[in-house]
């Protein structure tokens, strides 16, 4: 990891209160991992004081995240302009682990949950370099809060949508979508699924996927205050005693956790 000063790209609202940034990080672009996060200080004086944490969603040269304005850090970080320079440490955490050798084709299945596209989009385009097939799942409470149809779409054209209220593809939470799925495609892969959203989204898939005897990661949106383990500020309880979000995780196998 390096902490760097990073010019802005682009900083683009995409749709109702979520924004899309680039920046110049080649380092961050070079070594990052689907998975991982950035912690960017969002303002240059002492107001917010702590560093937020957002999910590297795209790399080419640049790093690219997504991130919704929920409170001051992200209010002001939706203010800055291109060519202004940011404060980011990256990348942190340790990201998602692909598939290796599996008992036939391995399949991967990743369940996107409103702003819990921002990881998942980087690890479609990965997973599908290593011609692994590849479905998206993504979930939203209405039309207007799906996050990167275009971008998944991009990378596999087995994309399905469902939204709380019907409005856009099929009705209901995308756990049902999710089970319609795994009735109506092939059952010979070897599946590992992929997910981040809400934690009640994330539990449900987990349950579901234990039922199946599937591999299951999570990536887990915890509030961290360093990013390097030093706070305690995040802990995660699972089978093994405590664990921290941003240096153990923030991709824990579902098994492990006590939900």
């Amino acid at each position: 990891m390096k902490d760097i000063k990073a010019r802005i790209l682009l900083n683009r609202r995409i749709g109702l209160g979520y924004y899309k940034m680039s920046l110049d990080a080649p380092y961050i672009a070079r070594t990052a991992k689907p998975g991982q996060f950035a912690q960017i200080k969002c303002s240059d004086s002492f107001e917010p004081l702590l560093r937020r944490p957002f999910s590297i969603h795209r790399v080419n040269r640049n790093i690219e995240i997504l991130y919704e304005t929920v409170g001051r850090g992200t209010e002001i970080l939706s203010n800055k302009k291109e060519g202004d320079k940011i404060d980011v440490l990256g990348p942190l955490g340790n990201g998602f682990t692909l598939p290796r050798a599996m008992n036939g084709e391995p399949r991967a299945i990743i369940i996107a949950g409103g702003i819990g596209a921002a990881p998942l989009v980087y690890l479609a385009e990965e997973l599908t370099k290593k011609k692994i097939k590849t479905i998206v799942l993504i979930g939203a409470k209405t039309k207007n809060l799906i996050l990167c149809e275009k971008d998944f779409k991009k990378a596999t054209p087995e994309v399905y949508v469902s939204t709380d209220d019907g409005t856009y593809g099929s009705q209901g939470f995308v756990s049902k979508l999710f089970h319609k799925i795994l009735k109506t495609t092939e059952s010979k892969f070897e599946t590992i699924v992929y997910v981040c959203g809400p934690h009640e989204m994330l539990k449900c898939i987990a349950d579901i996927c234990q039922e199946r005897k599937f591999e299951c990661q999570v990536s887990l949106e915890e509030k961290m205050a360093c990013g390097i383990g030093a706070c305690l500020g995040c802990a995660v309880k699972t089978k093994s005693g405590n664990k921290l979000a941003c240096k153990d995780g923030p991709i824990f196998n579902a098994n492990e956790l006590l939900w």
